[in-house]
């Protein structure tokens, strides 16, 4: 697999998981001021019930994180995609 990258490619790639990652660090600033003040109301009231929404969104971040720093780094599975993908457009530039 031919993995030298352009200049030009490289810093796009580095601006996209840039770009992920810091997605995922405001979702994690979101989720944790959202969630603090859910507790607060929910703990003014005398009830628990904002562990529901935490434990619901927080799985939707873990799972975010997975895609961003896991899944997002060179993997495989990726790395074929991106080269299919360059490959089909080379080729559709060629016939033009």
């Amino acid at each position: 697999m031919n993995t030298a990258y352009t200049p030009e490619e490289i810093n796009r790639l580095a601006r996209k998981r840039a770009g992920a990652k810091m997605g995922w660090y405001i979702h994690a600033a979101v989720y944790l001021a959202v969630n603090a003040g859910l507790a607060a109301v929910s703990i003014a009231n005398g009830l628990a019930w904002f562990i529901f929404p935490a434990l619901g969104w927080g799985l939707g971040l873990l799972i975010h994180g997975v895609v961003v720093f896991a899944a997002g780094r060179g993997s495989p599975m990726r790395e074929r995609m991106i080269q299919k993908e360059r490959e089909r457009l080379m080729a559709q530039r060629d016939a033009s």
